[in-house]
């Protein structure tokens, strides 16, 4: 099966399968996804849903984030992982917010760069969700995901970005971010795959190289 079968054969099986797919991630306003999705690295939505609720009624928007001091903002986020960076940069994105973009959470992927704590995979996230910009992210699930199913031998996140974005049609690049984010947390785990339950598994590399017939 060449690359391009493979790609019309996963996205069909994703769209009638999972019509419906979105980040896990609470929020309601672009601002609150982007202070989740700054918390959100390296450590579990789960954790960060559980944060962002009692930080964001006490700092609901960028001009109460930037007024805030390290040590008031600390405790809201100690227990996620890397606080101390974490925190500095939200009250540093939320100054930048104040000073640069009148309070708005900018559409263009470049201006979030600019943004502390936010690079280039968060940048994308933000873009995709809220601006339903027709980009991919790469995280370890995405790209964990694509290298399984064929869709990417790339070795570095910029790498499977390309391919992904290069077989995957535009209408279809905001949701199939999220297509693959949660078939690698929920299926195609890192650790003792789903293999024999996924709906994928007939046009998956991975499971064609593990599931020899002899």
């Amino acid at each position: 099966m060449d690359k391009k079968d493979r790609y019309a054969h996963i996205l069909q099986w994703f769209r009638e399968n999972r019509p419906i797919a979105e980040t896990e991630l609470h929020y309601e306003s672009p601002f609150q996804l982007l202070v989740a999705v700054i918390l959100s690295a390296q450590c579990t939505d789960r954790r960060v849903n559980m944060v962002t609720p009692h930080l964001l009624e006490r700092y609901p928007g960028p001009k109460s984030m930037a007024a805030a001091k390290l040590d008031e903002l600390f405790p809201y986020v100690k227990s996620i992982s890397y606080p101390n960076s974490k925190a500095t940069h939200l009250i540093a994105m939320a100054k930048m917010l104040c000073e640069n973009f009148n309070e708005e959470v900018p559409s263009d992927i470049d201006a979030l760069m600019t943004l502390p704590g936010v690079g280039h995979k968060t940048a994308n996230v933000i873009a995709s969700i809220v601006y339903n910009k027709p980009v991919i992210a790469v995280d370890t699930h995405v790209f964990r995901v694509s290298h399984r199913l064929g869709l990417s031998n790339g070795k570095t996140v910029d790498a499977v970005e390309k391919d992904l974005e290069s077989h995957i049609p535009i209408k279809d690049r905001a949701i199939a971010h999220h297509w693959l984010i949660l078939h690698g947390r929920y299926t195609c785990t890192a650790r003792s795959p789903k293999c024999e339950e996924c709906g994928l598994k007939d046009w998956c590399e991975y499971y064609a190289q593990t599931h020899l017939v002899i």
